[in-house]
């Protein structure tokens, strides 16, 4: 079992392969991996509470997902307004999880 750190940048309204990108968190998980998604930038856009969804409510089901605290505070959005799923986290989690050996793919 590998540990995999997803760290998705786009807002799927915006970008195409976002989905594509989700579908691949999925996967990993579904395949015993230990998956992080990280949305940063405009990828937190997605983790709020009552925003269309996107495929990001079954990431939840099998990876663990964060959403970064200065992206949610630059777009206004309070870490409290987020999905019961997805978590706020600091970059810190992301260089916990790379020191931890974790295998990034950024998109």
């Amino acid at each position: 079992m590998a540990r995999y750190l997803l760290i998705e940048s786009s807002s799927p309204w915006e970008s195409g392969t976002t989905a594509e990108f989700y579908r691949l968190a999925r996967d990993l998980a579904g395949q015993g991996h230990e998956v992080t998604l990280y949305l940063v930038q405009n990828g937190v856009l997605a983790a709020r509470t009552g925003a269309r969804e996107s495929g990001l409510a079954e990431v939840a089901a099998h990876a663990r997902i964060l959403a970064d605290d200065f992206s949610l505070r630059e777009r206004g959005i309070d870490a409290a307004l987020l999905r019961p799923s997805v978590r706020a986290g600091a970059i810190e989690a992301v260089t916990d999880l790379l020191m931890d050996g974790a295998r990034a793919i950024w998109h």
